[in-house]
């Protein structure tokens, strides 16, 4: 008999993952002639959240998986046929829908700033503006997780941390925070659907009701270390913490593997921790907190013998930006010459820049200086400069080492290194001006500030 298979079954169609006004500029642009002219897209934020000094991009490994099951099936048109959304010329167009432009942008896991131009889908005006709903929604959601866990690692200083925040947002948000949270450079998640989806790896032990369940904290601590073995981890402040480290290391002796405190005055509590830990015998049995930790909380114990963070609410919200301000605008088209004409948003407070760009990281001796953006689609720069595009899409063929546990591996490790090129004033948690400067470059190569 054979093994059945470990991975998900393929989603179901994601098409109506999206806005209605998408499918009526579709159908109009079907009736008027212009739904087959030539664009460019480009997905872009204004700013950054919270004026915070860089972004992490994430989510293109989920956005590419999702357009690979962009299909509008017999269930999705008959329900645009009832609710009369479309007119049948464009239902005819959508039963036959398949992504056959090309999509180029930032690697999963780069730093971004603003204006940086993060996406570039370059397709007919119906195919790239029917996916503008879903990636927003990924790559909105996903580089917020991502942000925000990137300060939290840079704030906990080398120690690890994990994402345990799938009881505070959507059941399927939840899987892919704890993705962006790993590609940012969290350890592991709680959420075992991240594991398996895109392996991630997985942790936990016990909550507060596994001691509520036995007759005493003992009894609990002993069948915990009784399945598990004395190097798991024991939840030691449900009643008093004094006495349950005491408990924790009669039961499992000082080789105890950790133990986790979820309340109390943190900065206070895990000194006196340590201290009787060590007077115990149990000099490496680590410590784990886990009480409603941010950033700041985090960065407050850096003097604290902490050796492990667990993170919950504020890394799956973003950490007070559950979104990252990012758009989708058409940029540029073809006319009716086949040349390619910059158009742009010219609104107060939302003015948008023509053309096919090129961006590119400039670097001094190895340390990120500036953001170069070509307008005009010609490279820029000098040999020590980082080209930011690579191919995620040509064609309609989607480049699947981009995808899977595989695509998160190659993000987390990027990320690593992008963040490690930034100037030290970019790990700051206090509010202020992007970490870099972002330049337009025009064809004449004069440089003027984004």
């Amino acid at each position: 008999m054979s093994k059945p298979d470990p991975r998900p079954a393929a989603p179901a169609a994601t098409s109506l993952l999206t806005d209605h006004y998408e499918l009526t500029m579709v159908d109009a642009a079907m009736h008027d002639g212009t739904a087959d002219r030539e664009c460019m897209f480009e997905l872009f934020a204004r700013k950054l959240p919270n004026d915070r000094r860089y972004g992490i991009v994430a989510g293109i490994g989920r956005a590419l998986e999702l357009l690979e099951h962009y299909r509008f099936e017999d269930a999705e048109l008959e329900f645009l046929r009832e609710a009369n959304v479309v007119s049948a010329k464009t239902l005819d167009w959508l039963a036959n829908f398949r992504f056959s432009g090309s999509i180029r942008g930032y690697r999963e896991g780069e730093a971004y700033f603003p204006q940086s131009p993060l996406l570039e889908v370059h397709a007919s005006f119906a195919e790239g503006v029917v996916l503008e709903t879903m990636l927003l929604s990924v790559f909105n959601y996903d580089s917020a997780v991502a942000s925000a866990a990137a300060r939290m690692v840079s704030a906990a200083g080398g120690r690890p941390l994990a994402e345990m925040g799938s009881r505070r947002t959507g059941e399927r948000s939840a899987v892919a925070a704890a993705r962006a949270a790993y590609i940012a450079g969290f350890a592991a998640t709680s959420n075992l659907e991240a594991g398996r989806s895109w392996g991630v790896p997985t942790m936990g032990t016990a909550a507060h009701s596994w001691t509520l369940l036995h007759e005493s904290e003992r009894d609990a601590f002993q069948s915990q270390v009784d399945a598990l073995g004395v190097g798991t981890t024991l939840l030691v402040d449900t009643y008093d913490v004094t006495e349950g480290v005491r408990l924790a290391v009669d039961v499992a002796g000082p080789q105890l593997g950790g133990v986790r405190l979820d309340s109390g005055d943190l900065p206070v509590l895990v000194h006196e921790v340590r201290a009787q830990l060590d007077d115990l015998g149990a000099t490496e049995t680590r410590i784990t907190v886990t009480n409603d930790l941010d950033e700041y909380a985090i960065a407050a114990l850096a003097a604290a013998p902490v050796d492990s963070f667990g993170v919950g609410t504020s890394v799956v919200t973003g950490s007070g930006a559950v979104a990252s301000g990012m758009v989708y605008k058409l940029v540029a088209r073809k006319d009716d010459a086949g040349e390619w004409v910059p158009v742009a948003k010219a609104s107060p407070g939302k003015k948008s820049v023509g053309g096919v760009k090129y961006p590119v990281r400039r670097r001094e001796n190895g340390v990120a200086s500036a953001e170069l953006i070509s307008v005009g689609g010609l490279p820029v720069g000098d040999s020590d400069d980082r080209p930011l595009y690579v191919d995620y899409v040509t064609n309609g063929e989607i480049d699947r080492k981009w995808l899977g546990a595989e695509g998160v591996a190659a993000a987390r490790e990027h990320c690593a290194a992008a963040v490690a090129e930034l100037p030290r004033n970019a790990r700051r948690l206090g509010k202020g001006d992007p970490a870099l400067a972002t330049f337009y470059v025009d064809e004449a190569g004069t440089a003027s500030l984004a």
